[in-house]
C-alpha cells in the first residue's frame, strides 16, 4: 500500500493589493502587459502559475488610451453571431467611443494565459472611462 503525502503551498500574501493605473495618453499594448503582470502577480515572491496570487487593478481614463501611428483607423475588431452572414466588424476608434472599457479588457485578456484562471484574473480588473471610480477606500 503506497501512501503519498500531499503538500500544500503556503501563500503568504493572501490579501491582494490595489493598484490604480492611469492610461491617459499611454499606448494600449504596453499598458496591457503591465496590467496583466499585476493581475497574475508576477512581481511577487509568492508567484505560482496555478494560483491566483495577483493584485486588483483599477484602470482610469480608459477613453483616452492611444495607439501608435494611424492604427486607430486600421485596427479592426471582428465578431460573429453564429448565423450565416453574421460577421460584424468595428474599428478601434468607434469601439473606443462606444465601449472604452472593453478595449482595455480585451487587450489585457489576450495578454493573459489561456487556462481556468483567466476569468479569475479578469474579474480582478476594474475599468472606468473617466477619472472617477467607486473604489476610493481600497486604492492606495
Amino acid at each position: 500500500m503506497n501512501v503519498t503525502k500531499q503538500t500544500k503551498i503556503a501563500i503568504t500574501d493572501s490579501k491582494p493589493n490595489w493598484h490604480v493605473v492611469d492610461v491617459k495618453g499611454k499606448v494600449l499594448g504596453r499598458v496591457a502587459t503591465e496590467i496583466a503582470d499585476l493581475l497574475m502577480g508576477k512581481g511577487k515572491t509568492s508567484f505560482v502559475r496555478n494560483y491566483v496570487v495577483g493584485d486588483k487593478v483599477i484602470v482610469i481614463n480608459a477613453s483616452f488610451v492611444e495607439l501608435t501611428r494611424n492604427k486607430a483607423e486600421k485596427k479592426m475588431y471582428y465578431w460573429h453571431s453564429g448565423f450565416p452572414g453574421g460577421l460584424s466588424q468595428e474599428t478601434f476608434a468607434t469601439r473606443l467611443v462606444r465601449r472604452p472599457g472593453q478595449v482595455i479588457v480585451d487587450a489585457v485578456r489576450r495578454m493573459l494565459p489561456v487556462n481556468r484562471l483567466t476569468s479569475s484574473f479578469v474579474n480582478n480588473l476594474y475599468v472606468y472611462p473617466g477619472e472617477e471610480h467607486p473604489h476610493q477606500g481600497q486604492a492606495n
